[in-house]
């Protein structure tokens, strides 16, 4: 019977520096000369099934090691080589098989190297749109990562997905949680999927918050987590199991282009979903209302955080149920914009949110502390903006905090109908961005409006680092 004959001698190459071996030594403990060898590594002559089970045997392998696991390399390869870019440079696959075969660790890296490629067209792009929306003309473009598809998704639309709600507010109602959600949950959980829960300590989970581990069936939780965040973890693997179907079907309106993008969706409609089970939307919108929109004392009544509370609170949109819309923005202390959303989008063109004027900005200065003020925005009108630090997990002894801001604001014509109207309140004039912004005078000013020339007079000059005409 004729053997079987593999050619596989770049993996058998691998296989031997990876155990540090001249072909000498290689070839000794295979019974083979080293000529023999060379040939083999070289693609001159095939590994023949009596080899092969040597080789697996002497070095104690997996098959599959010889067998190759390339696939994923030459899928990633063929679509980087379809970028306009590259694509007229390959007449054929059998280049992509033979380099992601002979040279696996090359292939990964060539790939990192297009992936920083295309990260960096993205952020260009996103400096070309900003520049442009300020009035300059640039060239600059590139490709968008899935991320920044999902967010604009969440940014420009309404914050309310209705199959969520409706599929929350029912769980909820057959669960009949008594104070202890928490506890209803892990028991759901144990008795009808035999999934346990365990908090596990820093030193054996140092670097992730969750892992579930599919084959024990339990849900690791990180000790850094505060409270209500493990609440939130342990909500969010229930409703991804209790109504999967409504978060599929409020996935696919959001009509995103590739796989990745639904990916990172998804993962956002299950922290909306947990946060809908958290506060079923009937029960909180009566609080909300009864509270006068008090953040604090809403995160009280739930037992959820401050920031749970908070982005509950730009959901309440039901058609016939629904109240003030607020908007959300979050930011770390170097002003990143890490989150926008709104009950009827971000408003963007009338907020902005980049004013350094903002009590946003000036909350990392009063940590844990809650600021209220009527904003003036030039050419975008009046809002009630409320603002407060929020902590992330735990830190250890050595490590920075992470701690980020929260803005939540709205249209300063509802201020009234909000417990932070209730008293007087500070009001600053602040803008969209400095550069669309013509008010003059402004200590904070951080760059000139686009649409007015300096002022560059040798005998007069005013308080503001750009005067302008």
């Amino acid at each position: 019977m004729a053997e079987n004959k593999i050619f596989a001698g770049p993996r058998v190459r691998r296989i031997r520096n990876a155990q540090g071996l001249t072909q000498t030594a290689m070839a000794e403990a295979l019974s083979i000369s080293p000529s023999y060898l060379n040939l083999i590594e070289r693609n001159q002559r095939p590994l023949t099934v009596q080899l092969l089970l040597k080789l697996a045997s002497v070095y104690k392998l997996d098959l599959d090691e010889l067998r190759g696991e390339t696939s994923d390399n030459i899928a990633e390869l063929r679509a980087m080589f379809s970028d306009p870019l590259l694509s007229g440079e390959l007449p054929g696959d059998q280049e992509l098989i033979e380099v992601a075969e002979a040279a696996p660790n090359v292939a990964s890296g060539i790939l990192k190297l297009y992936r920083a490629y295309r990260e960096q067209s993205s952020r260009l792009k996103d400096l070309s749109g900003l520049l442009a929306e300020e009035g300059h003309v640039t060239a600059l473009s590139g490709a968008r990562l899935p991320v920044d598809e999902v967010r604009d998704v969440f940014e420009t639309r309404p914050n309310y997905f209705e199959d969520i709600e409706i599929a929350a507010e029912a769980f909820h109602a057959t669960l009949a949680p008594s104070d202890d959600l928490g506890g209803t949950l892990k028991e759901w959980l144990r008795k009808t999927h035999g999934m346990s829960v365990r908090i596990l300590p820093v030193h054996v989970m140092p670097d992730l918050r969750r892992r579930f581990d599919r084959h024990s069936m339990r849900l690791f939780l990180s000790e850094r987590l505060s409270l209500q965040d493990q609440l939130r973890e342990i909500a969010m693997e229930a409703a991804q199991i209790a109504f999967h179907e409504a978060l599929a079907k409020e996935l696919d309106r959001l009509s995103l282009s590739t796989g990745e993008a639904r990916r990172i969706a998804r993962f956002e409609l299950a922290r909306y979903a947990a946060l809908a089970l958290m506060m079923p939307y009937g029960a909180f919108l009566s609080a909300a209302q009864r509270l006068k929109y008090d953040l604090s004392a809403l995160a009280a009544r739930f037992r959820v955080s401050f920031e749970q509370a908070a982005s509950r609170l730009i959901s309440l949109q039901r058609p016939g149920a629904a109240t003030v819309p607020f908007f959300l923005m979050e930011i770390d202390s170097a002003g990143n914009r890490l989150r926008l959303s709104g009950a009827q989008g971000f408003p963007k063109a009338r907020f902005g949110g980049s004013c350094p004027k903002l009590n946003v900005y000036s909350a990392f200065a009063q940590p844990g502390q809650v600021l209220a003020e009527r904003a003036d925005i030039f050419g975008g009108g009046g809002f009630l903006v409320v603002s407060r630090t929020v902590e992330g997990p735990q830190a250890g002894f050595g490590e920075r905090v992470r701690r980020t801001a929260m803005l939540v604001g709205c249209d300063a014509s509802h201020q009234a109908e909000t417990v932070y109207g209730e008293s007087p309140l500070t009001t600053v004039a602040a803008g969209t961005a400095c550069r669309l912004c013509e008010r003059q005078g402004c200590l904070a000013r951080a760059e000139p409006p686009v649409t007015r020339p300096l002022g560059l007079d040798e005998m007069v000059t005013g308080f503001s680092a750009f005067d302008f005409q």
